[in-house]
């Protein structure tokens, strides 16, 4: 993996488990920045968390031929999803990513 799909993914995943630390924040007072766009403020970033959470459950191979990815937002709620080439049967990987927090609200893979 190179340095800057690693750069992606350590940021990605950070997104991914920062609302624990505004849970830890909260209660000892310590800061905690928040941006206004919320921790998932685009495409490119909700498909990049969904995209880190998917390999490990799904497997790199089996994701990478599902591109190219797609996030739609609505209701504050990042729905990631992924193609299938033309011609070729079978489900895409879904993901549904709270815009706010960066929370992974569902994952699924179609069949």
């Amino acid at each position: 993996m190179n340095s800057i799909r690693k750069i992606i993914m350590i940021v990605m995943l950070s997104a991914v488990v920062a609302p624990f630390g505004e849970l830890q924040a909260a209660e000892t007072g310590k800061h905690n920045y928040k941006p206004a766009e919320g921790y998932v403020p685009n495409e490119a970033t909700a498909v990049a968390i969904a995209v880190a959470v998917w390999v490990p459950i799904y497997g790199k191979e089996n994701i990478e031929r599902k591109k190219p990815f797609k996030a739609i937002l609505e209701d504050g709620t990042w729905y990631v999803t992924g193609s299938l080439t033309l011609g070729r049967t079978g489900g895409v990987p879904e993901a549904e990513i709270s815009k706010t927090d960066g929370r992974i609200l569902r994952i699924t893979h179609g069949k």
